[in-house]
């Protein structure tokens, strides 16, 4: 993982450790009561600084979190647009549906919790 992350661009990077923090935010918050495990990562890039200590998901939300990283990765388009831009729709069959549910509940909770800080530093 860490060679296939080596080339990646730095857009694509950072958007990799977003991806992981939104998810890690809605499966602490949403997936209280699911037993959770680390998630498997190298050099620890899936580091979940947000929700502090490591990245610990439930069997769905790594699942996910696998899911939507090798699209971001195997993305043909170079600047890769924003998913729900795109004119190729890539994930599978409800994996849209639930990153959609993910990246809402995630943004919003940043901002209910006065982590605006967060959210510029993500998308600036």
């Amino acid at each position: 993982m860490a060679k296939l992350l080596d080339r990646l661009n730095a857009k694509k990077q950072k958007d990799l450790k977003v991806l992981s923090n939104f998810i890690s935010i809605f499966c602490r918050e949403k997936h209280q009561r699911q037993t959770k495990d680390f998630f498997p990562s190298k050099d620890g890039f899936f580091y979940g600084g947000i929700a502090g200590g490591g990245l610990r998901l439930c069997a769905d939300c790594a699942k996910l979190l696998n899911h939507s990283a090798v699209k971001l990765i195997m993305c043909p388009y170079d600047p890769k647009p924003m998913c729900k831009k795109c004119q190729t729709h890539c994930y599978a069959p409800g994996y849209r549906e639930r990153i959609r549910e993910v990246m809402k509940f995630s943004g919003f909770y940043l901002v209910k919790h006065g982590r605006l800080d967060l959210m510029f530093h993500y998308f600036f």
